[in-house]
């Protein structure tokens, strides 16, 4: 898929996720909005070897470890034949495989059970060194939010991969610049983000997180990067706005974990749907 493709995929599931928590009268979706663009060019651009019933040990694997962001994933597992569309219409439901946080042993396609801040880096570490071990030419994709980042397990999982050279390892950071108590820069700020990352040993490309030829390069320059044997991990910041595609929702943390009223769904479709017939009379059609 092309790039335009992509970004215009992208808006349709922000309506799936608009769609999803409206539903449930339950769920996050400031961060889902922010990092819908980075999934969709990950999932159907970048990774390889995530066909459904694909079993190969050489797939790329995905760790989503802001797991309150699964309404993103939800959409495009859907949209990819992993699960079907009308099963998103259970989401946060009792008995229902897609839970509010991924979990694994509901929905065996998702890598991890996450939702505990800080934890997903130190499986998908854990993984591609694994997997490195096996002489899997996998590689291992992990997103992070920049409120997670205050959380010190982010920073041990760093360290480890770093000193075990996991080149096959990239993150991404969904940076959003807002949590649930507020920006990110009041409640514990974590700039220079960039900075701290090359001191730690990892490779990082920064980007505007919404620019899908951006988001594109950026995940083939983590690849090359791999190729030259750089023997380093990769850490792509992306520069988002939470709540984005959605006006007003966008950089207010209110919208953290608040779902919209109908109403409210109903404008964010509207918005979404018309900056999709936009992009569309361009000429640009999935």
């Amino acid at each position: 898929m092309s790039s335009s493709e992509l970004a215009i995929l992208a808006e349709e599931l922000r309506i799936k996720i608009i769609d999803m928590i409206s539903e449930a009268h339950s769920g996050h979706p400031g961060g889902s909005l922010s990092s819908i663009d980075l999934l969709t060019a990950l999932w159907f651009k970048e990774m390889r070897g995530v066909g459904v019933g694909s079993s190969s040990l050489d797939r790329d694997r995905f760790i989503l470890s802001k797991g309150h962001t699964v309404p993103a994933l939800y959409a495009v597992l859907a949209k990819k034949g992993f699960i079907a569309e009308t099963e998103l219409r259970s989401f946060r439901k009792i008995g229902s495989r897609l839970q509010g946080h991924p979990d694994r042993v509901r929905l065996p396609i998702v890598e991890a059970s996450t939702g505990s801040l800080g934890q997903g880096l130190s499986v998908a570490q854990g993984l591609a060194l694994a997997l490195r071990m096996s002489g899997s030419k996998a590689r291992v994709y992990c997103m992070i939010g920049d409120g997670e980042t205050e959380e010190g397990q982010i920073w041990e999982a760093a360290m480890s991969a770093a000193k075990f050279k996991l080149s096959n390892l990239c993150v991404i950071q969904d940076n959003n610049q807002g949590q649930i108590d507020g920006p990110v820069a009041q409640v514990m700020p974590i700039e220079p983000i960039a900075e701290k990352w090359k001191a730690f040993g990892w490779g990082v490309i920064e980007i505007n997180g919404h620019d899908m030829q951006q988001i594109v390069t950026a995940f083939e320059e983590a690849r090359r990067l791999e190729v030259e044997s750089q023997q380093r991990p990769v850490f792509i910041l992306a520069r988002t706005v939470k709540g984005k595609g959605v006006s007003f929702m966008e950089n207010q943390t209110e919208w953290h974990g608040a779902a919209p009223k109908p109403e409210e769904a109903e404008m964010a479709r509207q918005e979404i749907s018309q900056r999709i017939k936009s992009l569309q009379s361009r000429g640009l059609h999935v």
